[in-house]
């Protein structure tokens, strides 16, 4: 009986062993030399490629010597897979970052999605917010990105901007169409302005982006992008030639509606079958 007992003791103390051992393996990834768990949101400061530099200085920016770059990543997150990237551009209301909106707008819905979220920012706000500083802070971001994590060049990219965020990612979600990253939808809220048309027309990332689905969500109390001047961005877009285009509508103001967001980003992956 002893004996047996010895035993029962000695697997009890092997399987808390193994139960502690598992806990200290959990797996542990870099991004930009950042040490990160899968669940988390690690910031990291990356490097500007003259390109990125160029764009930067555009309206007279002070070029800094780095990026912020912000990356949120679901609890089962393993870079050996591929994953749908969030590509958030913020309001350019109260001098608001990227980095801001992905955490306050899109982390939860984002990552419930099972998404990976990625934002790129100088470490302070431009003294001009230009399309080229928004351009180049988020290519580090995307260069960031694509370093960390073999094979995440193919990832899907979904871009999605509110308000000012919308003009600015209607600039840019061209522009990395343009640099081979792969454009699954872009998702706009809040909208007053078309700024897609006039970054397909700068940026020319080819005919074929105007078959990107574009997911505008439009609240019924916005004052600010009334709905009105939504159904007309929405009508510019497609006077230019973009084919895939789904509205969505909610009982709101001038935000961003969590259903909204989820209902767009389970659009974009059921036309990829993802």
């Amino acid at each position: 009986m002893n004996r047996f007992l010895q035993v029962g003791q000695l697997i009890v103390a092997l399987n808390v062993a193994s139960t502690f051992a598992a806990k200290e393996a959990d797996p542990s990834f870099s991004f930009s030399g950042v040490r990160f768990s899968p669940g988390s949101t690690v910031r990291a400061n990356v490097p500007l490629s003259a390109q990125e530099k160029s764009f930067a200085a555009q309206g007279g920016n002070a070029v800094p010597r780095s990026a912020m770059t912000v990356l949120a990543t679901p609890t089962n997150f393993d870079p050996r897979k591929s994953w749908p990237v969030l590509v958030v551009f913020s309001t350019s209301d109260f001098r608001r970052q990227n980095r801001d909106d992905l955490v306050e707008f899109y982390r939860r819905v984002g990552l419930a999605e099972g998404c990976v979220l990625l934002a790129g920012d100088g470490p302070q706000p431009a003294r001009n917010d230009t399309v080229g500083w928004r351009a180049a802070m988020t290519l580090a971001a995307i260069d960031a990105l694509h370093h960390s994590f073999a094979g995440s060049e193919k990832w899907p990219v979904v871009c999605a901007g509110f308000s000012g965020g919308g003009k600015g990612g209607g600039f840019i979600a061209p522009l990395l169409a343009k640099n081979g990253c792969r454009i699954i939808g872009i998702y706009l809220t809040g909208v007053n302005q078309d700024h897609l048309s006039e970054g397909y027309a700068k940026f020319q990332p080819g005919a074929d982006f105007l078959t990107t689905p574009i997911f505008v969500a439009i609240g019924h109390d916005d004052q600010i992008a009334t709905q009105e001047q939504q159904y007309a961005v929405v009508s510019s877009i497609k006077r230019t030639g973009f084919s895939q285009i789904r509205l969505g509508t909610f009982h709101g103001a001038h935000e961003v509606n969590d259903a909204q967001t989820a209902i767009a980003l389970r659009w974009f992956r059921s036309l990829q079958k993802l």
